[in-house]
């Protein structure tokens, strides 16, 4: 057998052992958007919304283009909110990077190892023989790697996938975050404004016990009280102004905008409250469609397969198959003499198991694969409660919105119509008036906090339900506000 043959055949069981990795497969790890499909399509299935991943300068300068066309000068909407962050949130696309680089990983083990040539030339400077006595060269491939290339193709996908599922993730959480910010900031400026309508009543009332007072028909104690609740209020509405662009400005940056597009609006409340159902089936939704359960699944595979292929190259460290020729020239009396000789050599090298025989490694795979099981399943158990808690909200804080809207607001109504009856009739007079007028527009701040705790419960059951964000407390609407815009905020 030639050295040519020889080489052939080494090269050849070399490709036939990495053969084991189809060309489709290489070719879509070697995508620039590999596996961000998937987080298109599970970000698409819960938010409604698009990812985009900007890879180049020309993408990103249209990027800019066509946030800026959905923001300057418009007053925006919740789902136009997400849309952006999802545009436009350079977090997020560090967050991509990472799923590129778990491609490229997954794409350098798909590849094999490369065989090694070595080559050399012994006894140099003897001028006898030519310069040399001996010339040999050859080519050899690690049997271990190529014979273990399925299960590194294995795991490595399963990394992969998971890589696929942490995109995913950010990217909800990202959402989840933006929707929650333009809540907070649309329920700010609406509770600045009807704390404002609040104070305006109570400057009326101030200005009329100062007018009263002049003529001696309210005493100071009764002025002093009006005046301190105007101010009251008016210390409440800068609090409430103060709160509001502080808000805005927590939506404008999981936004990501800058410069001219600063020049948007959000709406002057929230919306009104929808129709919802009970939802038997939440629990198994959330099983089946959060990210993060389906991370932990795959790090079990991951490892499970980790252990296996530990198990099988515990005491083997390398096993080479090599093929190489060498050439020899000798002087024998007087003459010179060349040889040549062609070699298949195959080299096993392992470990004595003397002192370490593996179980060691074993025993670490079978404790990592133990943890990695019992964290999963406290992470349905988890998911499980979640889903049951977020629900509850859901369903909670929408009873309690409808209460207020359905109860309160108009027994309020009906009480200020009946004290302007009784005060144009002489019955009942300016302050008591005005006091009816207040305690309805404290009604309206309550019925606003209740509507936004509503809609922020809401937000959270789609992150419960695919991931992306923790649980918002139900309960305890905040006050927040700020300056008056015809379009928006």
């Amino acid at each position: 057998m030639t050295a040519s043959r020889n080489l052939s055949l080494v090269l050849s069981g070399a490709m036939l052992l990495a053969a084991c990795t189809p060309a489709s497969d290489i070719s879509r790890l070697s995508s620039p958007t590999a596996g961000f499909g998937s987080v298109v399509s599970t970000t698409k299935r819960a938010t409604g919304a698009n990812a985009v991943w900007l890879q180049t300068p020309e993408e990103v300068a249209a990027n800019a283009k066509r946030v800026s066309a959905l923001v300057v000068g418009k007053t925006i909407s919740a789902d136009t909110a997400v849309q952006i962050a999802l545009l436009n949130n350079r977090g997020l696309q560090a967050a991509y990077a990472d799923l590129g680089l778990s491609a490229a990983d997954s794409w350098q083990i798909a590849l094999a190892p490369n065989p090694s040539l070595h080559f050399g030339i012994l006894g140099l400077g003897s001028k006898s023989l030519d310069g040399f006595r001996t010339v040999e060269g050859g080519i050899a491939a690690s049997l271990v790697a190529l014979t273990t290339q399925k299960s590194r193709n294995r795991i490595a996908d399963v990394r992969f996938r998971k890589a696929q599922l942490a995109a995913a993730q950010e990217t909800l959480r990202v959402a989840t975050e933006a929707r929650r910010a333009w809540i907070d900031a649309v329920a700010a400026f609406e509770a600045a404004s009807l704390i404002g309508q609040t104070l305006e009543t109570a400057d009326a009332a101030s200005e009329l016990a100062a007018e009263l007072g002049k003529t001696g028909y309210l005493g100071r104690d009764d002025q002093a009280r009006e005046h301190a609740f105007a101010a009251e209020l008016s210390g409440q509405k800068a609090q409430a102004d103060l709160a509001a662009k502080l808000a805005k400005e927590d939506l404008t940056r999981v936004l990501g905008l800058f410069g001219a597009a600063l020049n948007y609006y959000v709406p002057n409340s929230l919306p009104g409250l929808p129709r919802i159902a009970t939802r038997n089936s939440f629990e198994a939704e959330a099983l089946a469609g959060r990210v993060d359960l389906a991370a932990a699944m795959l790090e079990l595979e991951a490892i499970a397969l980790e252990y296996r292929l530990t198990d099988r190259t515990r005491i083997v460290s390398d096993i080479a198959l090599a093929a190489g020729t060498e050439i020899e020239r000798e002087l024998e009396d007087g003459e010179r003499h060349s040889a040549q000789v062609d070699s298949v050599d195959l080299e096993i090298a392992f470990e004595i198991p003397i002192f370490d025989n593996g179980a060691a490694r074993l025993r670490k795979g079978e404790v990592a694969y133990m943890k990695a099981a019992h964290e999963l399943a406290q992470k349905a158990v988890d998911v499980r409660s979640e889903a049951r808690s977020a629900h509850i909200a859901w369903t909670g804080t929408h009873k309690i919105a409808r209460h207020y809207r359905d109860t309160l607001l108009p027994l309020r109504k009906t009480i200020e119509e009946e004290a302007l009856l009784s005060y144009n009739g002489m019955i009942t007079n300016t302050f008591e008036l005005l006091a009816d007028t207040r305690a309805r527009m404290q009604s309206n701040l309550l019925a606003a906090s209740a509507r936004r705790d509503f809609w922020l419960a809401d937000a959270n059951m789609t992150a419960v339900l695919y991931g992306g964000g923790s649980e918002v407390a139900a309960g305890g609407g905040g006050e927040a506000a700020a300056a008056e815009e015809p379009a928006g905020h």
